[in-house]
């Protein structure tokens, strides 16, 4: 009996030090990744801003849903494969060259936007994600900053996205 609570008060001591060290960390980050793929930034562009295809090509999602507009932006919905969603508004897009997306949920534990920036390099394009996150909760601002890192999901993305291409991606910051 004296080992279950010396170890709830491990995890609680933990959880404690995982808070305190969250709330030292700025709510706001800014995460960037880039990419080179050998394809031109049109045909990136239409398979980026194809939202209701991109369960074909990115693994974690399920389905992808239409929305109505918010303030006359598009907005969809990501489910994820463990059934979570999320919501993206599209506040700019000047094809085939920038996309800026951000997450239209208020309830989540975390927000920001995606910018992508597309230019025409030698034999394709670079791709640029700049991901400008707030994380609200101290316990996801530790986990997000030591345990999964701020670019996890960009650098996700990316290497989904060059397997839509046939092409395995070299992300560099």
């Amino acid at each position: 009996m004296r080992w279950i609570l010396r170890v709830l008060g491990l995890v609680v001591v933990i959880i404690v030090i995982a808070a305190s060290i969250g709330a030292a960390l700025p709510k706001e980050h800014v995460a960037t990744r880039t990419t080179l793929l050998r394809q031109p930034p049109e045909t990136i562009w239409q398979v980026i801003t194809d939202y209701g295809g991109s369960p074909s090509w990115r693994r974690e999602l399920k389905t992808v849903e239409r929305l109505p507009d918010h303030d006359g932006n598009p907005v969809w919905r990501e489910i994820d494969q463990h059934g979570q969603g999320m919501s993206l508004e599209t506040v700019e897009a000047v094809p085939p060259n920038r996309l800026v997306r951000r997450i239209a949920d208020q309830d989540l534990p975390f927000g920001g936007t995606w910018t992508y920036e597309l230019v025409p390099a030698e034999g394709g394009s670079r791709l640029t994600i700049t991901e400008n996150g707030e994380v609200y909760n101290p316990i996801f601002r530790f986990m997000s900053r030591f345990l999964f890192g701020h670019t996890a999901s960009i650098d996700s993305y990316l290497k989904s996205l060059g397997k839509k291409f046939g092409e395995e991606v070299t992300i560099t910051s």
